[in-house]
C-alpha cells in the first residue's frame, strides 16, 4: 500500500522515485524473458541457413546465387504481411497474435527439411517469412504501451540483444546437430538442424498465450494503483495520432529512417546469412569449430548493444548512437576482406562489424517510437521495418551472386559495407532528439516539417 500511495507524488521524495524504479522492474521481468526467448528462437529459426549451407549446397546442389536468393526471399514474405500483421496487433492484441505468429513459424521451420531443390527452397523460405512478419515491429509497438519514452531503448536493447544471444546458442549448436545428427534415421544434419531448432517456436507460442498481457489495463499481477501510473506515464508522456497513421507515410522523416534502416539490414542479414562460410574461407572446416567461432562476434555486440543504449538513454543522443557504430561497423567489414585468409585478423574485423550494426539497433528504435503513437505507431514502425528488411534480400542476395561471378566474397561485402557508412552518414540528417520530441507533442503531420 505504501509503494502505491507514492505512485500519486513520485516527485515528492526519494521512497517515489524508488516505488517507480522497482514498478518498472517488475513489469521488465514480466514481460521481456518471454519475448527476448522468442526473438532468440526467431534469429536462429531465420538465420540458421547459413549454417544448413555448409552441407545442403552440396547434398543438393546449389550454387551461391541460389543460396543468396533463397536466404533473402524470407525477407520478401517478410514485407508482404509486417504492415496488416501490425496492424492486427493492435486491433487483437499482442498476446494471441504473437501466439499465432511463433506457431506458424515454428511449423514452416520444421518443414524446411523437406526441401529437395531450388523451388521447394524459394517457396519454404518465402513462407517462414510471411509466418514470422511482424513479430519485431509487434514488439516494438507493444514495448510503447508499457514503458515511457526515456526507458524503452533500453528494453529494446534487452529485446535486441536476442539477436547476439542467437549467434551465441545458435552457432555452436547447429555445428553440434550437424555433425553429431547426420545419416541419423537416414536425415542429413542440415535436415536434423531445422526439425529441431524449429520446435522449441511451438512449444514457447503456449508460454506466451499464458503469461503476456496485451497492456497494462489488462495486467492482474499490477495493483489498480500501479495500471494507473503506467497509464499516465504514458499519457503523459506520449500523444495517441490514430488520425495521422497513413499519413505520416508521405513524411521525409520516415523514409530517411526507411532508408537508413534499409541500410542496415542489407549489412546485417548479409552477414549474419554469410558469416559461416566467410568463417569456414578463411581455412576452418570442421563444422563445429565454424559453429564455436561464429559465436564470438555475437558474444561481444552483446555487451557492446547494452552499453550503447544505456548511453543513449542516459543523454538522450540517438543521431549519434546509430550513426557512429554504423560506421565502426563498415570499417570492420572492410578489414575481413583485406583480410580474409587470416582467421583471427577476418575475425576481429566481422566482430566489430557485427558489434557496430547491432548497436546501433536499439536507439535507432527509439527515434520512430519516440513520435509515433496508436495505429501511427502500428503503421509507422511496420512500414520501416518492413521495406528496411528488403535489404535482408539484397544483401544475401548480392553477396552470392557475385560470389559466383568472381569465386569471392570481398566484392559483396565491400558493397554493404559502403552501403553500411552511407547509411551511417544518412543518420546525421535526422532531426535531434530534443526536435524530436517539440514535433511529437504538436501532431504526426508536423514531421514534414
Amino acid at each position: 500500500m505504501h509503494n502505491d500511495s507514492v505512485l500519486s507524488r513520485p516527485d515528492a521524495n526519494a521512497a517515489g522515485q524508488e516505488s517507480i524504479r522497482l514498478l518498472y522492474r517488475k513489469i521488465a521481468w514480466r514481460i521481456m524473458p518471454i519475448l527476448f526467448l522468442g526473438f532468440v528462437i526467431s534469429s536462429i529459426d531465420r538465420s540458421n541457413i547459413g549454417f544448413a549451407k555448409l552441407q545442403m549446397q552440396n547434398d543438393l546442389g546449389f550454387s551461391n546465387s541460389v543460396y543468396g536468393i533463397g536466404a533473402g526471399i524470407f525477407f520478401i514474405g517478410y514485407f508482404v504481411l509486417e504492415v496488416p500483421s501490425n496492424l492486427l496487433l493492435h486491433r487483437l492484441g499482442a498476446r494471441v497474435w504473437i501466439t499465432r505468429i511463433m506457431v506458424t513459424w515454428g511449423v514452416v521451420s520444421v518443414l524446411m527439411f523437406l526441401t529437395r531443390g531450388p523451388a521447394s527452397f524459394y517457396l519454404l523460405r518465402f513462407l517462414l517469412g510471411i509466418a514470422e512478419a511482424g513479430l519485431v515491429p509487434g514488439v516494438i509497438l507493444y514495448l510503447t504501451y508499457w514503458f515511457p519514452s526515456a526507458r524503452r531503448a533500453r528494453m529494446v536493447a534487452v529485446f535486441y540483444t536476442a539477436v547476439a544471444a542467437s549467434g551465441i546458442v545458435g552457432g555452436p549448436a547447429a555445428g553440434w546437430i550437424m555433425a553429431h545428427f547426420a545419416g541419423f534415421h537416414g536425415l542429413a544434419g542440415w535436415q536434423w538442424l531445422f526439425i529441431l531448432e524449429g520446435v522449441p517456436a511451438v512449444l514457447l507460442a503456449a508460454a506466451v498465450y499464458r503469461y503476456l498481457d496485451d497492456n497494462p489495463d489488462r495486467a492482474a499481477w499490477l495493483t489498480p494503483a500501479q495500471r494507473a501510473f503506467v497509464t499516465s506515464q504514458l499519457d503523459s508522456t506520449e500523444q495517441d495520432a490514430d488520425a495521422g497513421a497513413w499519413r505520416v507515410f508521405g513524411t521525409p522523416l520516415m523514409w530517411l529512417l526507411t532508408t537508413v534502416f534499409f541500410m542496415i539490414c542489407v549489412s546485417m542479414i548479409g552477414v549474419a546469412m554469410w558469416l559461416p562460410t566467410l568463417i569456414q574461407a578463411t581455412g576452418v572446416s570442421d563444422v563445429f569449430h565454424v559453429g564455436l567461432l561464429s559465436a564470438v562476434p555475437y558474444l561481444v555486440a552483446t555487451m557492446a548493444m547494452i552499453l550503447v543504449s544505456r548511453h543513449s538513454d542516459r543523454t538522450g543522443e540517438r543521431r549519434w548512437h546509430v550513426a557512429l557504430p554504423m560506421i565502426i561497423g563498415a570499417g570492420g567489414l572492410g578489414v575481413s576482406v583485406a583480410y580474409d585468409h587470416n582467421t583471427l585478423i577476418a575475425l576481429g574485423g566481422l566482430t566489430v562489424a557485427t558489434t557496430g550494426i547491432l548497436s546501433a539497433m536499439p536507439p535507432f528504435w527509439s527515434v520512430p517510437a519516440g513520435f509515433l503513437r496508436g495505429r501511427a505507431a502500428a503503421a509507422g514502425i511496420a512500414m520501416i521495418n518492413a521495406l528496411g528488411n528488403l535489404g535482408g534480400f539484397f544483401g544475401p542476395f548480392f553477396i552470392g551472386y557475385t560470389r559466383d561471378l568472381t569465386h569471392s566474397t570481398a566484392s559483396g561485402i565491400t558493397a554493404i559495407a559502403v552501403a553500411l557508412a552511407i547509411g551511417g552518414v544518412l543518420m546525421l540528417a535526422v532531426p535531434t532528439s530534443k526536435r524530436l520530441r517539440v514535433v511529437s507533442s504538436t501532431s504526426v503531420s508536423t514531421v514534414a516539417s
